[in-house]
């Protein structure tokens, strides 16, 4: 006999999971397979790292981040653009990207993009950091919305007509695409 709570909640993540899938379903597995392998690495690098105790220090912050970030590229030395956003992953990203960029209200989504451009665009490079005198853009919501959800550890951003897979804690750059938007 199911528990009712259980068998509520597994199908109300169902729905939900159903709801808030992107359209790129067919991709959409081996997308978050990348992303949990790269996690996975990550972990892995993370423990090499002391922790950062609670401080308000933007040094110790900041020597943390880099600590992080040297030891998340010495766990993947062969990184390269693409590993993540594979073409088919890539091109099924930039598909569901269009429909959000010609859908209803599109243009606040346009206008938020091109209000918040670094100028001129930073030089990307995987495993390199995010430059620290860029501001970091965030995504606009109805955008995001249409892209798979990421854990927590890693962000997308926006560069141009880039999309960025970031890592947060480190300021580092997992993975980018060109071309992403229209």
């Amino acid at each position: 006999m199911p528990v009712k709570g259980l068998t509520a909640g597994v199908i109300g993540f169902a729905m939900w999971t159903a709801q808030a899938a992107p359209r790129s379903a067919p991709v959409l597995p081996e997308f978050q397979k990348r992303v949990a392998d790269y996690l996975k690495v990550r972990k892995g690098a993370a423990s090499a790292v002391s922790t950062l105790k609670a401080t308000e220090s933007p040094e110790k912050i900041q020597e943390h981040e880099q600590d992080l970030a040297i030891s998340i590229r010495a766990a993947r030395p062969g990184a390269a653009q693409g590993n993540i956003f594979t073409p088919s992953i890539a091109a099924d990203f930039r598909r569901v990207i269009q429909q959000a960029w010609s859908a209803p209200g599109a243009n606040r989504i346009k206008k938020s993009v091109k209000d918040s451009q670094p100028s001129p665009l930073p030089v990307l490079v995987v495993n390199g950091a995010y430059p620290r005198q860029d501001p970091v853009q965030s995504m606009p919501p109805s955008l995001l919305k249409c892209l798979p959800p990421l854990p927590r550890e890693l962000e997308y951003r926006i560069v141009g007509r880039t999309l960025i897979l970031r890592d947060i804690d480190a300021n580092l750059i997992v993975d980018y695409m060109n071309e992403a938007l229209p």
